[in-house]
């Protein structure tokens, strides 16, 4: 008796992965084409690049920077005239950033993209460790600190580098937490920032795009083991008690429950975000940094000097 379930769409391989909110037996060469063909649609759907587009692509050494790595040099061979870049941002975490840099190093050589990294040290003068010692007293917890200063320092980086994109490795599953997070907060004006592809703003932001939106964290796992992908295992030592863990087990909670749940919310983000479309999202530049910011200080300068003022208070 052969128990072997086929592939739903060669029909000749063995079934190796079965997508629920599909309903979809696939092999291994399948899944594989699927997902590319999934980021491909994604990139085409939203315009994402040009033919010479020079593209940053955030890397942090896990399994959705390095698949997309790997996809998005796979597709530059077909754009002689475009041009693919990693950056990594080095938040400065102990026993923590060393391996995803080790592995962000090792893939780009292989593949042959230039690999540039930052640090926060360098940049604010502050380490993401020292950040959260100095403090560990106030009510913002070291995601609060290390999203808005990350974020500025791939913008700042992408810019410096002459580059017209800034891709980065959000997942399915990201963006319907920080949508639920922005929900749950009641923060309607940040689901502009779910948007798969963010337009340059007076050459002050590079035009952000995440060619991963679409695809589940699952899926984006199996991906990269499949394909030979070693990524990094070690999880942030500060995203353990976070909000985002609550808004994580709830939707895989309800994903197992009702199949597809994930796609529902990010299309029902997409669609509350496109009643706004007619504001801008940011309306003039720090005065202290220059980096683009909705009022006279950004965020970022803002948290920097908290810190700052806080040290010296000692």
């Amino acid at each position: 008796m052969n128990d072997m379930v086929t592939c739903s769409l060669c029909r000749r391989g063995e079934s190796i992965y079965y997508r629920p909110y599909s309903g979809e037996y696939l092999c291994r060469s399948c899944f594989t084409r699927t997902v590319v063909a999934r980021v491909r649609g994604t990139i085409a759907r939203y315009r994402m690049f040009e033919y010479n587009s020079r593209i940053v692509l955030g890397v942090s050494g896990g399994k959705d920077s390095l698949g997309l790595l790997g996809i998005l040099s796979g597709i530059e061979e077909s754009f002689p005239r475009a041009e693919l870049m990693a950056v990594t941002i080095d938040e400065g975490i102990g026993g923590y950033r060393e391996e995803g840099l080790q592995l962000a190093r090792k893939h780009c050589a292989d593949w042959g993209v230039e690999h540039v990294v930052r640090s926060f040290k360098d940049l604010y003068g502050w380490a993401l460790d020292e950040i959260v010692r100095e403090t560990s007293e106030e009510g913002l917890t070291p995601c609060s600190y290390c999203g808005v200063l990350r974020r500025r320092a791939l913008n700042e980086t992408a810019r410096q580098l002459g580059a017209d994109r800034l891709a980065t490795a959000h997942n399915l599953d990201d963006m319907a937490q920080t949508g639920l997070l922005n929900i749950l907060r009641g923060d309607h004006r940040r689901l502009k920032l779910l948007a798969p592809k963010s337009e340059r703003l007076d050459g002050l932001y590079v035009t952000r795009v995440k060619p991963y939106c679409e695809v589940p964290e699952k899926e984006s796992a199996l991906f990269a083991f499949l394909n030979g992908v070693a990524f990094q295992t070690i999880v942030c030592p500060y995203a353990l008690g976070s909000m985002r863990n609550d808004a994580r087990g709830f939707l895989d909670k309800m994903e197992v429950a009702r199949p597809g749940t994930k796609y529902s919310v990010f299309r029902t983000l997409q669609r509350m975000r496109e009643i706004e479309t007619g504001e801008k999202l940011l309306r003039g530049i720090c005065e202290k940094c220059g980096e683009p910011t909705s009022g006279r200080i950004c965020r970022a300068c803002e948290l920097v000097d908290s810190i700052a003022l806080r040290h010296r208070s000692y």
